[in-house]
């Protein structure tokens, strides 16, 4: 089981990559070509509103990858802090709220997408907005999927060590 999750990990971590490479590379490209319109005395009508939504799809993305790689904000010092055999359980605990949350934040992300069903982009209206708008139920799977897969590894790590390590593996 522990192979199959370390597999998993693998792919899932090459995939968030690539994904958040690409956003990058695309957003990036839109800037470039908007600021060589702007120079040239032209504006593109749907820069403003179509950066927008690619920045708001580079955070879902990267933070999932992020979230999977441990780099998000934690507070090991304080875990550390705890009796060795309360460590765990608070670990686990702070676990079951963050994946709460996104599951959470995933349904009311598919309650967003049933009420802007049939709205399309301002600038761009053959662009659904539904289109736009899903990136926050599929950025809630990501975020509880990395979670889960990391998590074998983060407490793995705390069990065989008397520190929680800072390489990205931090409750």
């Amino acid at each position: 089981m522990r192979q199959v999750c370390s597999v998993l990990y693998g792919y899932f971590e090459g995939l968030l990559e690539l994904i958040t490479i690409f956003l990058m590379i695309s957003l990036a490209l839109v800037v470039l070509v908007a600021v060589a319109y702007r120079i040239s005395g032209s504006a593109l009508a749907w820069y403003d509103e179509v950066a927008s939504i690619q920045l708001a799809w580079l955070t879902y993305y990267a933070g999932a990858l992020a979230a999977l790689k441990r780099a998000h904000i934690g507070v090991p010092g304080l875990v550390m802090a705890l009796p060795p055999h309360l460590r765990r359980p608070v670990v686990l605990l702070a676990e079951a709220v963050t994946l709460g949350f996104f599951a959470l934040l995933g349904w009311l992300g598919v309650e967003v997408l049933l009420i802007l069903e049939g709205d399309t982009l301002v600038s761009l209206p053959e662009v659904p907005t539904t289109l736009t708008q899903s990136v926050i139920p599929i950025g809630a799977a990501l975020f509880i999927i990395a979670q889960l897969l990391s998590l074998p590894k983060m407490l793995e790590a705390m069990d065989n060590r008397n520190e929680i390590p800072g390489e990205g593996l931090e409750p």
